[in-house]
Order: C-alpha cells, then sequence, then structure tokens
C-alpha cells in the first residue's frame, strides 16, 4: 500500500491547508507532503478567497482521495475512531460538528480583513476589530463556551477536529493583534504552543514565497 500523501498550499498563508495538515497529525497519519506553489491557479483562488470550493489540503489514501479539511478529519475518525477525532458523546459530538461547520458557514469579515499571514504583524494603527468585530465576538463566545463545558483544556476537553478547525484563528488573532478575554487568550496559548503548530509555524517562517495581496498592512 502507498504511503498516505497530504497536498498542501503555502504554510504561511494557507488557513485550510493548516487545518488538513493538523488534522493529520491529530490522528497519528504518517503522509508525505506535496505543496502545491502559490502560483497554480486553484491554490491561488482559494488563498485569496476566490473559489467558492477548497481544493487544497487533499489527503491521498489508500486509493481514495478526499479534500477539504472537515471531510478528511470525518474520513480519519471512521477508519481509525480510537484516535477520537470526534467527542466519543453523541450530544457533544453534534457541538463539535456544529462549531465546525461555523468556518465554514460564516467569519467572512474576520477571514477578508485578517487574512492568514503568519510572517507578518500588523501595523501599528491597523484596526480589524471595527469591521470583523461580529466575527470575533462569535468565536469568543463559541470558545468560552466549549471551554466552560468540557473545563479545557481543549475546546472539547482532549484535542479534536475543532482545535485544529479554529488554530488558523488563532494564528490571525495574534498575526493582527486581536484583544481577548483571559480564557480565549489563554486558549490561544494553549494551541501556539502545541509542538505540530510550532512545527508548522517554524517551516512558514522559512518559505520563501510572496503573496503581495497579503503584505500590505504590514
Amino acid at each position: 500500500m502507498a504511503q498516505p500523501k497530504l497536498i498542501i498550499g503555502s504554510k504561511n498563508y494557507s488557513s485550510w491547508s493548516l487545518r488538513g495538515w493538523l488534522i493529520a497529525k491529530m490522528a497519528g497519519l504518517d503522509f508525505v507532503e506535496e505543496t502545491v506553489a502559490l502560483d497554480n491557479p486553484a491554490h491561488r483562488a482559494e488563498v485569496l478567497l476566490l473559489s467558492p470550493s477548497i481544493l487544497v489540503p487533499a489527503l491521498i489514501h489508500d486509493g481514495i482521495k478526499i479534500w477539504d479539511p472537515l471531510a478528511i478529519g470525518e474520513y480519519l475518525n471512521e477508519i481509525a475512531p480510537d484516535v477520537a477525532m470526534l467527542p466519543k458523546d453523541p450530544a457533544v459530538r453534534a457541538h463539535c460538528r456544529a462549531v465546525c461547520c461555523e468556518i465554514h458557514a460564516g467569519f467572512h469579515r474576520l477571514r477578508t480583513t485578517c487574512p492568514m499571514n503568519i510572517r507578518g504583524r500588523a501595523l501599528p494603527g491597523y484596526d480589524p476589530y471595527v469591521i470583523a468585530w461580529q466575527d470575533i465576538e462569535r468565536i469568543s463566545t463559541i470558545w468560552n463556551d466549549c471551554l466552560a463545558g468540557s473545563g479545557g483544556p481543549f475546546l472539547f476537553g482532549e484535542l479534536t477536529m475543532a482545535d485544529a478547525m479554529y488554530a488558523p484563528v488563532v494564528l490571525r488573532f495574534l498575526t493582527y493583534n486581536i484583544k481577548l478575554d483571559a480564557v480565549c487568550s489563554g486558549y490561544c496559548q494553549r494551541i501556539l504552543a502545541m509542538p505540530t503548530m510550532v512545527e508548522w509555524m517554524d517551516a512558514a517562517m522559512n518559505e520563501d514565497e510572496e503573496e503581495l495581496e497579503f503584505e500590505s498592512e504590514f
């Protein structure tokens, strides 16, 4: 059997690639990476929010190709349920799926005003909160509710697909210096301290590709 392959985009800019990569890592999948160049039309459309379809990441496993991080997570949860990509309890599992789906369905203001750029730090005076405050407050509510219900340290206690789905949001809050309450700030620090996040961020810092449309505020 061929080793699983995960096709990803830029580690500095591609939030969806990070989600899929984290999910595969959390599942303990031994995979090889194939990186799609930023000038690839499909990848560029995804990064610049010009495409309704998320074409990276894509997992090729046992002859099957699965794209979209949620689909990858659901697939890995089915073939290896012991890794618990989703909570065991049906009610909690439904809650986890719902907050994951909000990433797909919403937060458009945050995405457009705060595109992922791990290497960047917003210039003084740049305040995305004015436009994206509804998204930021909704995310803060989700995190507070989940952490209060689970007791932490992650959204549903142990690491789940939800933490992978919100990891790029943590990076956006860091890049754009978004002020958060103590509970959300603590959660962000725990996500940033994960070895897999440190590995991804280190790789992003060493990328030489640059998307000028994402560099205007830095």
